[in-house]
């Protein structure tokens, strides 16, 4: 008789220290709505970035995969805009047309980029973000998806 592995139940991370219960972790995403109106494929991406962050609670390093997900989903956007670039000059493009305010571009470029090469390069170090970070970050891309779609 051959045996066979199961994996474990999920056990919360000891270094999510921000939530007490797996519950409070929707009051920490709650506010992240997405849209009606978004294209499809840009919906299930927020969803996923949301859901990934609230995963977290689990495993510590969702929260970096949320951030990063949802700073993806702004580049192929801004791509589709703005044609062949990067994302640091997509950023500045969204900011001149007034797609996102200066905070959101400050947080975007400043958190959200190096994030998103981190994760692109293997790198999931999560020291670096905090939940009210990585939800300010989704939060942000909610934004300027729903702009760029003028949902």
């Amino acid at each position: 008789m051959s045996e066979t592995s199961e994996l474990p139940w999920p056990v919360p991370d000891t270094r999510f220290w921000w939530a007490g219960q797996f519950a409070d972790m929707h009051d920490l995403v709650r506010d992240l709505v997405i849209p009606p109106g978004l294209p499809q494929g840009a919906e299930r991406v927020l969803t996923t970035a949301r859901e990934l962050i609230r995963m977290s609670y689990y495993r510590y390093e969702f929260m970096m995969v949320g951030a990063a997900t949802s700073i993806i989903a702004v580049e192929a956007a801004l791509s589709d805009r703005y044609g062949r670039g990067t994302l640091a000059d997509y950023l500045k493009k969204a900011l001149a047309d007034d797609l996102i305010t200066d905070e959101e571009y400050d947080l975007l470029d400043s958190c959200g980029r190096p994030i998103r090469n981190k994760y692109a390069h293997g790198d999931l170090a999560p020291a670096v973000i905090t939940p009210p970070l990585a939800v300010g970050v989704v939060r942000t891309s909610i934004t300027m998806l729903a702009q760029l779609h003028r949902v």
